[in-house]
């Protein structure tokens, strides 16, 4: 009884859970966009119940001095989280049976709000830690999402929401939040948002116009005219299309360091604090 009003639902319950509600939330998303049902569903996609931010940890940065400075925003965020959670699988590529990526780089949660979350998901972390795990997710392709949606406190029965925030490692292939993104309604389009001082620049010199972008961009957020990519204003600078480019025609414009972390904080603290005991 103690563990029940201390915890929230454990493992075997969630993933019973999410198997359960996955067709609703993936349908949900995939007719975001239609004429009458979109006012039904976008509602859910409101912020500032629905925010996710993606970071690209994982792509090679020109300049020499700012190689790691995308992984050392999501480092920034963590050194600010007063409790760490760490799942130990992600549960989307555990639910998809994932042969892509590893399923044993789960989530990580952040702030006081995660007290809540049940033993069997993971362990609590330091610092360090939750660093390293960052780093062991670059590693292995992952894309961070900082995300502060409400399906992840209604999935783990954690009811602290404004001391909440959420660290996801993403993917193309399984991930709830990448897929079904290409025919999206407004609310679900603007619940993805690029982090402002990160963009993605094009040499023409450099491509030959073979697509590969394109086909990977998750928002169609890339177009084709004559031969030449041209990115819209949809784009959520994630770098995934850089990260595929096989003539290295794509690459990231960084701000300054200060302005990217007072950037990331200002749209954390709008939604949660993450860094109260």
């Amino acid at each position: 009884m103690k563990s029940i009003l201390r915890y929230g639902p454990n493992k075997k319950f969630v993933r019973f859970s999410v198997r359960l509600s996955w067709p609703l939330m993936s349908a949900a998303r995939k007719l975001s966009a239609y004429p009458v049902l979109k006012w039904i569903i976008n509602p859910f996609f409101a912020y500032p119940y629905n925010e996710v931010t993606a970071i690209p940890i994982g792509v090679e940065i020109p300049q020499p001095d700012n190689v790691i400075l995308p992984r050392a925003i999501v480092e920034h965020v963590i050194k600010q989280a007063s409790e760490i959670f760490i799942l130990d699988e992600c549960i989307c590529r555990s639910k998809c049976n994932c042969t892509n990526h590893p399923i044993d780089i789960g989530c990580m949660a952040l702030g006081k709000g995660a007290q809540r979350i049940h033993p069997s998901h993971g362990h609590k972390a330091d610092h360090e830690e939750a660093v390293e795990h960052v780093r062991k997710a670059a590693h292995a392709g992952l894309i961070p999402s900082i995300a502060h949606t409400w399906i992840d406190p209604v999935a783990f029965g954690l009811p602290d929401f404004r001391h909440l925030m959420f660290i996801c490692f993403c993917d193309d292939c399984c991930c709830l939040y990448r897929t079904h993104m290409k025919n999206r309604g407004p609310n679900l389009d603007k619940a993805y948002k690029g982090l402002p001082g990160i963009s993605v620049q094009l040499d023409e010199n450099k491509c030959n116009g073979c697509g590969i972008c394109a086909q990977h961009c998750f928002v169609a957020a890339i177009d084709m005219v004559e031969g030449i990519p041209r990115l819209s204003e949809s784009c959520k600078s994630c770098g995934r299309c850089v990260d595929v480019c096989p003539e290295n025609a794509l690459s990231l414009n960084l701000a300054p360091a200060e302005e990217l972390f007072d950037q990331i904080m200002i749209r954390i603290n709008k939604v949660a604090d993450i860094s109260s005991m």
